[in-house]
């Protein structure tokens, strides 16, 4: 029988022998009488050597010991497997088992050994090998440690107490199945009355009503594990827990003066910025925008307000021209309002404040003001010069109404028809126009302050040349008649008619006429239609082209105008060659126009000749 004695405490031994079983074994003898034998076999529960044991001497882990070992030194005991030599080791005589080396349940927590009995001379086994496991009882050496620390969570402000936040977890490397080592308790050491943690589960929760990020939006919160269920002796560990306030919208804008004040120059333009005010809202985001509008004020038709998204001011610009001179102050009452509104903190309050803007309105340096916004006149063409054509009136609008001095810029009278005088406006010709050359002028008026920033305006003046009879009427078309040798007295050889420069000519009537020195002639006559054209008569039976071939018959044609006025005009008449049908055949010439305009001197030259033909 061989005995084993367990030298450290276990869980179910305490130093008592524990027994080897053995079992029988049948053997037949030779004379058919069966006989039983017992064979001893290891039978082997498991033992214990506690952990981080620093003691001088190796620890005893047990012995062991056969029944046939009568103590002659002839029995030798043999250890095998994991750590045999090195971590345990046996005395071969004695069967003391010793662990040599201390041992950290947290690296191995068993080990798997095979003990032997051997006859010391020839190693004959004397019992049967078997195994036994040797197991590293656990100690209280490891804290708690929190492997995903430190933490971060968020939480809305203003949350109900209770509300979770996080849960951390630690974990204890010691056996949970022995004792407490294990066995965690979670506290707060840092972070009250703000938060508190469920001790059992590590769940972060909020313990204080109404937390406004405003006031304090970042906590620094230290958690606590400890084992041995939280009692004295246990080990710990800590980590750092930071939460964060989330915002939510529990504050409405709000306004830092009840008054603002402006000020706009009255010349600005509709649509120039006159001002910015802002209403500070503590919530962030979505919930820390604003919207601006205009309530009331004698100012609401005159001025606009909107929103700069990026800076979230209100932008008040100006929506019609202002003058100081009829009005210098204008109030506007704004309102700004939060568009997403929390229907939890309704009941808190109204989310939206008022103030008052006064706007004064500046004198500006203003230009001039014509008193129309343009100008028409009328002269008579040929008039002298020196004539007033007309004047422009302009006035300083400013309150210090300085003088005005008064330009025509030459570029818009490049020939310089006209004058003005610089104090009072009046514009002269400087000299006499002439309608037919140009009808109309178009000129610019400068009027500038003397005085101040010499500020100017200018307006459009048109005149109007108006018509005089001073253009005598004349041939509307200076061609050549063509007349067959024997064209029959009584023949109309053409109607002529006449143009006149001047502007009523329209209007006017014309008058043909041969001079006094011709009327009497005996070759052609001339007939007033009275619907200014004349018709030139054949008065004789035959021409000759070989005798005379061109005939100069001057015609007097006069308007009735006031003063009427005449000119004499001649018609030419060539003598052709034609057949009896009087379809010309021959001329020989070429055709042959005179001006419309002859000198006194060759008119002369042309009645003189006419005198001699006719």
């Amino acid at each position: 029988m061989l005995w084993i004695t367990a030298a450290s405490r276990g869980p179910q031994e305490h130093g008592h022998r524990r027994r080897l079983a053995s079992y029988r074994h049948r053997e037949r003898r030779k004379d058919g009488h069966v006989l039983h034998r017992s064979k001893r076999g290891w039978v082997w529960n498991q033992f214990f050597v506690i952990e981080e044991y620093t003691g001088p001497d190796p620890v005893l882990v047990g012995r062991l010991h056969s029944d046939v070992d009568t103590g002659n030194g002839n029995i030798k005991y043999i250890l095998s497997g994991e750590g045999a030599g090195t971590i345990f080791v046996i005395d071969d005589k004695t069967g003391n088992i010793h662990a040599t080396k201390t041992l950290d349940r947290e690296e191995q927590a068993e080990y798997t050994l095979t003990a032997q009995a051997v006859d010391r001379d020839t190693t004959k086994p004397l019992e049967p090998p078997s195994e036994f496991i040797v197991k590293v009882q656990d100690i209280n050496d490891n804290p708690p440690e929190f492997l995903h620390g430190p933490y971060y969570a968020r939480v809305a402000e203003m949350s109900n107490v209770g509300t979770s936040v996080i849960q951390v977890t630690a974990t204890d490397a010691d056996d949970p199945t022995y004792g407490n080592s294990a066995r965690l308790v979670y506290s707060i050491l840092q972070g009250q009355p703000y938060f508190s943690v469920e001790p059992h589960t590590g769940i972060i929760r909020t313990a204080l009503p109404n937390m406004d990020r405003e006031a304090k939006q970042e906590y620094d919160v230290v958690i606590q594990a400890k084992d041995m269920g939280g009692h004295m002796g246990g080990l710990s560990g800590t980590t750092q827990v930071k939460i964060t306030l989330t915002d939510v919208n529990d504050n409405p804008p709000k306004f830092t003066q009840g008054v603002y004040s402006m000020s706009v120059m009255e010349d600005k333009v509709p649509g120039e910025e006159v001002g910015r005010l802002k209403a500070r809202d503590l919530d962030l985001g979505e919930n820390g925008l604003v919207d601006y509008t205009l309530l009331d004020g004698d100012g609401i038709n005159t001025f606009e307000i909107s929103k700069d998204s990026e800076t979230q001011e209100a932008v008040i610009k100006l929506k019609k021209h202002v003058d100081f001179e009829t009005k210098r102050s204008y109030t506007l009452k704004v309102e700004a309002t939060n568009p997403h509104v929390d229907p939890r903190f309704i009941s808190w309050g109204p989310y939206k404040d008022t103030t008052v803007v006064k706007i004064s309105v500046e004198d500006a340096d203003e230009p001039p003001a014509f008193m129309a916004p343009g100008y028409s006149f009328e002269v008579e063409e040929n008039a002298p010069g020196g004539t007033v054509v007309g004047r422009v009136h302009a006035k300083d609008t400013d309150i210090a109404n300085s003088p005005i001095r008064y330009l025509i810029p030459s570029y818009t009278d490049l020939e310089e028809f006209f004058s003005i005088n610089p104090e009072d406006g009046i514009i002269k010709t400087t000299r006499p126009l002439d309608r037919e050359t140009q009808a109309w002028h178009n000129i610019s008026v400068s009027a500038t302050e003397i005085g101040g920033h010499h500020q100017d305006a200018k307006v459009r003046v048109n005149i109007k040349v108006k018509d005089v009879n001073d253009n005598a009427p004349e041939f509307a078309t200076q061609d050549e008649v063509l007349m067959c040798e024997n064209v029959a007295p009584g023949t109309a050889i053409k109607t002529v008619s006449a143009v006149d420069k001047d502007e009523m000519a329209h209007r006017q009537h014309f008058h043909f006429s041969l001079p006094p020195r011709v009327a009497n002639n005996h070759n052609f006559s001339l007939k007033d239609n009275r619907d200014s054209t004349a018709t030139v008569v054949v008065i004789r039976k035959s021409f000759s082209r070989m005798t005379q071939d061109v005939y100069a018959l001057p015609i007097e044609i006069s308007d009735n105008g006031v003063p009427p006025l005449s000119s004499t005009n001649t018609l030419l008449i060539r003598v052709c060659s034609c057949d009896s049908k009087h379809t010309i055949l021959s001329c020989n010439v070429e055709p042959l126009f005179l001006p419309a305009g002859l000198s006194t001197g060759a008119l002369i030259a042309i009645l003189a000749c006419i005198v001699i033909l006719l």
